[in-house]
């Protein structure tokens, strides 16, 4: 059995998955010895256990891939004399870890949730003030078109008046006219 480290850095190699990637991968050769760590905020820490042809494969498939989000600066091989997990022993430890991780994340929604949704009923109470003062303006513009109309109303009564005195008045004046010229015989 062959035992290893490897230490990778990176800008981008730790909390997106690398772990992960690296139990699938192992787990795939079918090391049987396999442990995981962040390190710092720029590294992880591998610690490796199996046959020399499955541990030169691991060691293989590690330096051509990575996870797509990793930014890998240097990979560092060492040997190794330590004692390794088993794989499966490591796999139940790390899937414990993140499902912990999920229900934080899960929680943090869920409090996220709760504030939009306040923020969402406040939004619809100031949507409930604006459609109420919307109405209460359209029924001011109403009122004002009644009493539009109203005055429309008084204002054709008052020609209705107008014209029935007007035409009062010119008969009036049309039969004093013919009245006096009539006296005065013009005809």
């Amino acid at each position: 059995m062959v035992k290893g480290k490897v230490t990778i850095k990176g800008p981008r190699v730790p909390d997106i998955g690398y772990r992960l990637f690296l139990l699938n991968v192992a787990s795939d050769i079918g090391l049987t010895g396999f442990q995981a760590r962040n390190v710092d905020n720029d590294s992880v820490e591998v610690f490796y256990e199996g046959s020399r042809q499955k541990a030169e494969e691991f060691i293989e498939t590690i330096k051509k891939l990575a996870p797509k989000k990793a930014e890998v600066s240097s990979i560092k091989f060492e040997k190794y004399t330590g004692a390794v997990k088993p794989i499966e022993v490591f796999r139940s430890e790390f899937s414990t870890i993140q499902l912990g991780k999920i229900v934080e994340v899960g929680v943090e929604m869920l409090e996220k949730q709760d504030m939009m949704l306040g923020k969402m009923d406040s939004m619809l109470e100031k949507q409930d003030i604006t459609i109420g003062k919307i109405d209460e303006f359209g029924n001011k513009i109403d009122n004002v078109g009644n009493k539009v109309d109203g005055l429309g109303v008084k204002m054709d009564a008052l020609r209705e008046d107008l014209k029935s005195m007007l035409d009062r008045r010119l008969t009036i004046l049309e039969r004093d006219m013919a009245l006096v010229k009539e006296k005065l015989g013009i005809p």
